[in-house]
């Protein structure tokens, strides 16, 4: 059982209907400052390969670059923390996406009953409420509708802080596209940590599918 890379991830939900962040790779600190542009500044640059799950951990994020240069330092410094247990790596240039509300969602398998979809409440808040449902999958729009309305924070879905109502119809779209996902036997689960809402929308700005044991 291995993983895919983030590239690979976002383009695998992405395909099937997750709504992910502007992004791109490069193979260098100056391919990644042309990306950077290309995406319009503000923009975030992680160090991606299969070999690397938790880039959190170990430091290999970058956040709210503001410039080419900052794009390229920061390019440079993550490559050289490259190991080689991580394989082949790139750089990924990501817009920034601001919100003061993030969820998590995700594909999940559950021993008893099979593939299950997982919605939740992200960020710092996440251990401290453990605001978690899930649903089988896959699942019908009814069904995500249901899911969302599971969830114990229900004041954080609408107007919040001068940001507007979570458009539960996107959501849905989300969640939909997640259980769509368990019907590809390659794929053992899903995460996408975080979900921030912006301007009302869900965005996934990290993806990370894990792959089935091939017999």
């Amino acid at each position: 059982m291995g993983t895919l890379s983030e590239s690979e991830s976002r383009r695998v939900v992405a395909a099937a209907g997750v709504l992910v962040s502007d992004w791109g790779v490069a193979s260098d600190p100056e391919s990644a400052s042309i990306e950077a542009r290309g995406l319009g500044f503000p923009v975030a640059v992680k160090l991606c390969g299969t070999g690397i799950a938790h880039k959190t951990e170990r430091g290999l994020v970058r956040l709210t670059l503001t410039s080419a240069h900052e794009v390229e330092l920061a390019g440079a410094e993550l490559l050289a923390a490259a190991t080689p247990e991580d394989g082949e790596v790139e750089l990924i240039i990501s817009s920034m996406v601001s919100g003061n509300r993030e969820l998590i969602a995700g594909l999940v398998w559950d021993d008893s009953f099979g593939p299950c979809v997982m919605l939740g409440v992200g960020g710092v808040l996440a251990e401290a409420v453990a605001d978690v449902a899930f649903r089988l999958a896959p699942l019908d729009r009814l069904d995500a509708h249901e899911l969302i309305g599971d969830l114990d924070a229900q004041a954080l879905l609408g107007p919040f802080r001068g940001e507007p109502t979570v458009d539960r119809e996107a959501l849905v779209d989300t969640l939909c596209a997640l259980g769509s996902l368990a019907l590809d036997e390659t794929i053992r689960s899903i995460d996408l940590n975080p979900l921030i809402i912006s301007d009302g929308r869900a965005v996934a700005v990290d993806a990370l599918v894990e792959l089935a044991d091939q017999t």
